[in-house]
């Protein structure tokens, strides 16, 4: 294989069998269950990289249900998001993601930058309880729980909040010598969005402290609500915000 060959060949590793193919990625019947939590400020800001801004201490712990996704097949993810703003306009930082299959989270990683870290998500429902769980390994770090589809929310503005809040990620990509190649802030968008029901109800959130999935660090003070919906949607190519090497 020649120079000019694998220039045209290269796009993800391994280099003759990619462990993820190109997009665009469009996922159908994506399962979305989030409970909004408010927390520690301090623990909060710290981890929130200039240039976005912390708007109130609130984390909006995810968990995503994704049984049909181009390319990267039938998977669970779970995680916080943070809700920020940069530049005045108000956003989504994703801090943490834990999921279930190579292929997204290889990707995740090396398109867009996600945080994303092998484990044991699960979402199901349990007679009258939409219930969210993340293991690592053996050790449970996270459960969620809301009644089942209580009330019903307006499907327009969860599909316009989809399509307008503009999501950023801290892309990290180390050079053979152990430093950072690539440090970027990267945005991304949700496109094609339909939403085909969404509920909320009562819900709960239980953390647990874990070395290497220290979700618990942003410590549950106080729910603030929960959000259960479905929806078509493709996840867009991202876009550099702020590159924190130049």
């Amino acid at each position: 294989m020649n120079i000019e060959q694998i220039r045209r060949q290269a796009f993800a590793m391994p280099l003759t069998s990619p462990a993820f193919p190109p997009g665009p990625y469009r996922f159908y019947q994506r399962e979305f269950f989030i409970i909004s939590y408010r927390t520690d400020p301090d623990k909060l800001r710290a981890v929130i990289p200039e240039p976005l801004q912390m708007i109130e201490p609130v984390v909006n712990f995810e968990f995503i249900r994704m049984p049909d996704s181009t390319g990267f097949g039938d998977y669970t993810e779970s995680g916080q998001v943070i809700p920020v703003s940069y530049q005045g306009k108000a956003g989504n930082y994703t801090h943490a993601m834990y999921l279930n299959d190579h292929p997204p989270t290889a990707g995740g990683r090396e398109l867009w930058g996600f945080p994303k870290k092998m484990a044991s998500p699960q979402l199901k429902v349990h007679t009258d309880t939409l219930v969210g769980e993340l293991n690592y390994g053996p050790v449970r770090v996270a459960t969620g729980s809301m009644g089942y589809k209580h009330r019903e929310l307006d499907r327009a503005v969860i599909a316009q909040s989809l399509r307008d809040t503009p999501n950023y990620l801290l892309k990290i990509i180390p050079h053979v010598d152990g430093t950072a190649r690539i440090c970027e802030l990267v945005s991304f968008p949700m496109l094609d969005v339909e939403v085909h029901g969404a509920w909320t109800g009562p819900a709960a959130l239980s953390l647990s402290p874990h070395a290497l999935a220290p979700v618990a660090d942003l410590p549950v003070l106080e729910i603030l609500g929960a959000k259960h919906y479905v929806a078509d949607l493709t996840l867009g190519l991202g876009k550099v915000e702020f590159d924190y090497l130049r």
